[in-house]
């Protein structure tokens, strides 16, 4: 019997005795299970369980998240990055009521066509919320089957996701697609665990896992190097008047697009000033910083220096303590900055 036909029964009893209680597992609506997967998109459940809760208490239905203003989003979205799945959410929300009444669609093709969602969030949708027999295949599941069927293809190619998940279209518990998916998901979350380190003893595929059994735990799952990141070296500019600092809004397309940052550019601090109209001043160095995005890294050195209120650029806006609380989303990028500023505001 195939190491994935063989994995279907101890696997479910595993499932049964170990999932994790998490929050759209106890009441797994199309909704509620759509937003936590495209949440855990690029993000561990531990740093997505508080802002689940914030926004689902915030935007409990699809009409809300559909008229939600985009300001809100982003500040309920403010700390998960990726910001253009916040973004996506909205649009398929919105979708979903022009197209659908409002409810959500319970056809795998329909679910596939809304905004935001591929192969992976429609197959999770599809079998946990409506149980139809469809595989879900994540980074997880990839590592899973790759271990346990032995198989030494490059799973970061589009070839190895389809042959994986035509194995499971042929493995999957037909009365019981939801828990299957879920369990392999938890399994590679849990025990089959990246950079060769899995917990085999805990493992219900122990007995006939092609990769422990071989000792290729190290080696499977393939994956191709990743091409090497661009460096930017960015100058971030915290500029005060009184208990304010200045914010400006990035383009709307491309690199955290439509956020509100600190102003910033890849030239020296005086340059900067004057590309902007602005006049020089005192500035001093406030401290270093570095944010990796996926293909980009930026190693950024910030100064502070003090404006007058009239001398702000056109679309940049002076921002205090609530405003930097409640209304304009700052990306993680600008996290090593935070404690100067809110020293400067007076946060503490």
């Amino acid at each position: 019997m195939e190491p994935m036909k063989r994995l279907l029964i101890p696997l479910l009893l595993w499932y049964k005795e170990n999932a994790r209680e998490l929050p759209w597992r106890s009441n797994p609506t199309a909704y509620r299970v759509w937003v936590s997967e495209i949440m855990l998109q690029q993000t561990r459940v531990v740093a997505v369980l508080d802002y689940y809760k914030r926004f689902m208490d915030a935007l409990p239905t699809v009409r809300a998240l559909a008229g939600c203003p985009e300001e809100e989003l982003m500040k309920l979205w403010q700390g998960l990055g990726y910001y253009n799945r916040a973004r996506n959410l909205q649009k398929a929300a919105r979708q979903i009521i022009e197209r659908h009444g409002g409810e959500f669609p319970q056809a795998y093709e329909e679910i596939r066509a809304l905004a935001g969602i591929g192969d992976y969030t429609a197959g999770a949708i599809a079998s946990i919320v409506f149980q139809l027999p469809v595989p879900a295949v994540d980074g997880n599941v990839l590592r899973v089957v790759a271990r346990i069927t032995g198989d030494e293809g490059d799973i970061a190619t589009a070839a190895m996701k389809r042959k994986i998940s035509g194995v499971l279209s042929d493995c999957i518990a037909r009365d019981r697609p939801g828990d299957y998916n879920q369990a392999l998901m938890e399994l590679g979350a849990t025990v089959c665990l990246p950079n060769g380190a899995p917990l085999c003893e805990q493992c219900p595929a122990r007995e006939f896992c092609v990769a422990r059994l071989e000792e290729k735990t190290g080696r499977i799952p393939v994956k191709a190097a990743k091409r090497g990141r661009r460096m930017e070296e960015r100058t971030v500019l915290l500029l005060f008047c009184g208990d304010k600092v200045a914010l400006r809004r990035r383009p709307e397309k491309g690199l955290l697009a439509g956020l509100w940052e600190f102003p910033n550019e890849e030239a020296p601090p005086e340059l900067c000033l004057r590309s902007w109209g602005l006049p020089p001043g005192n500035l001093e160095l406030a401290g270093m910083g570095k944010h990796i995005f996926t293909h980009i890294e930026w190693r950024m050195a910030a100064y502070c220096g003090e404006l007058p209120w009239d001398a702000l650029p056109a679309q940049w806006v002076w921002a205090g303590r609530s405003d930097l609380a409640y209304r304009y989303a700052i990306p993680n990028a600008f996290s090593s900055f935070r404690d100067v500023v809110a020293r400067r505001l007076g946060y503490f």
